[in-house]
């Protein structure tokens, strides 16, 4: 499954063949923003991401929703505002607010206790079919086998998947499926404190998705940079020279050739 920030880039996830969709909010963020993941993106933004991206695609849609937005009332209304929009599942973390990138450093917990009640007014609010995805960021702060206990306890509560963000070795890795009940989303972050492993050896740990979260931004932006570098050093650049997508591919990406037909369709004559 490939994290998207936007709905450009999850027309590309499905022209590619991705089973999925994940909206990152770390990519939302950074690519909407233009701001690094400190909690500063919003609900009615998720929301409106939300929407835009299930507007062009119906693969399962998974949407990054950080803390819930407030408490546990709060994620009752994040529950059923991303649901609305479009959302085949939910994560929520259990970061204290403002939240940051699960890989940087001085985060922050709320109490094990309210994200349990967070995760249960999420099960509470859904409709039949939301998948509710609880997120621990508890392996930075209290150690590896506190983020285990976290787990079990947001299981407990309903929660249908874990998510043990930010595992620092392989044998932590292997342990998270062994440890836990329910399936279990490995997320690798490119650059940061997982262990890099493929789709494989996701499978035979025992892990039900595998996240490379911001492949596609990080590989956007090596893009952008190659190609505004050759604009600003030799002054233009062309689609013979490898670094831009055709015209035409870009109006196919965006299904330019579909509307082309519904206006001849609709035509007055």
């Amino acid at each position: 499954m490939s994290r998207v920030p936007n709905a450009l880039a999850a027309r590309i996830v499905e022209d590619l063949g991705f089973e999925a969709i994940y909206l990152t909010g770390a990519g939302f963020t950074n690519m909407s923003l233009g701001l690094p993941d400190m909690g500063f993106m919003d609900l009615s933004q998720v929301a409106a991401a939300t929407m835009a991206i299930r507007n062009v695609t119906e693969l399962p849609l998974v949407v990054d929703a950080d803390t819930g937005f407030g408490n546990a009332v709060n994620v009752t209304q994040t529950v059923r505002m991303l649901e609305r929009a479009g959302a085949s599942a939910i994560q929520l973390e259990d970061q204290a607010s403002p939240k940051r990138c699960g890989h940087f450093e001085g985060k922050e917990l709320v109490p094990a206790a309210e994200m349990v009640a967070k995760i249960k007014a999420a099960v509470d609010a859904r409709r039949e079919g939301m998948v509710v995805i609880a997120r621990t960021d508890a392996r930075a702060v209290e150690g590896f086998e506190a983020a285990l206990d976290r787990s079990r306890r947001y299981i407990e509560a309903g929660a249908d998947m874990t998510f043990l963000e930010a595992p620092q070795s392989l044998d932590e890795v292997r342990q998270v499926p062994r440890a836990l009940g329910v399936p279990q989303l490995l997320n690798i972050v490119v650059g940061g404190k997982t262990p890099v492993i493929d789709k494989a050896q996701a499978a035979e740990m025992g892990f039900s998705l595998l996240l490379y979260a911001n492949a596609a931004l990080q590989g956007a932006v090596l893009g952008m940079q190659h190609a505004l570098v050759a604009l600003r050093d030799r002054g233009a650049v062309d689609e013979a020279g490898g670094l831009l997508a055709t015209f035409a591919e870009r109006q196919r990406l965006v299904d330019k050739p579909g509307f082309d037909a519904l206006e001849r369709k609709y035509a007055a004559h």
